[in-house]
């Protein structure tokens, strides 16, 4: 599959991926500990995820392909940089990605659809177990420790909230990707 010249390095992906086998137990310990901002927004982000693999599973496969227009990310690459966004974004609030990930990238990367779907949904759900843990790992202590956000000053609150705002970027994109295919969000089916 093409690359998108803005999307993430696919080794951030598959490094961050992969990880997330070791570092989802932790994740529900720690997730029990947040409170506040970070509880929120692990909350949402368990909305996020829901919303995200159940369209990501209910667009056709034969739609992993499609793009708007040239020059534009497909329905596949969107899934894919979503992923590689939940693993990449959170080192900008101290949180690295787990080495393991790298095992996970050919799975963003099938020129055959339906092996790209599977991958893309795999990864992008494993993406959100490791999202929900990078915020329960920084402490509220931390939240206003300085940081570099793409090169600028901001505090690790300001990143986190970037990264929730993101997902929810893409999410409205994925819908409007899966209208222009004729795919109903699940979540709104009124079922």
């Amino acid at each position: 599959m093409p690359k998108h010249p803005q999307s993430l390095n696919p080794l951030v992906l598959l490094v961050a991926a992969a990880g997330v086998l070791s570092v989802a137990a932790p994740a529900v310990a720690q997730s029990a500990d947040a409170a506040g901002l970070r509880a929120d927004m692990i909350a949402d982000i368990s909305s996020l995820e829901s919303k995200f693999v159940s369209l990501a599973e209910a667009m056709p496969a034969s739609a992993y392909d499609w793009s708007p227009m040239e020059g534009v990310r497909s329905v596949g690459e969107v899934f894919c940089h979503m992923a590689a966004a939940n693993f990449g974004i959170p080192r900008f609030f101290g949180v690295e990605t787990p080495a393991e990930a790298a095992a996970l990238e050919p799975k963003c990367e099938s020129d055959n659809l339906e092996s790209l779907k599977a991958g893309a949904v795999e990864v992008l759900a494993r993406s959100f177990v490791f999202a929900r843990a990078a915020i329960a790992a920084v402490p509220d202590a931390n939240l206003d420790d300085a940081t570099k956000l793409f090169g600028r000053d901001t505090t690790k609150r300001a990143a986190m909230l970037l990264y929730v705002t993101h997902m929810h970027e893409h999410l409205g994109q994925s819908v409007a990707y899966a209208r222009s295919n004729g795919v109903v969000p699940p979540w709104s089916t009124g079922s």
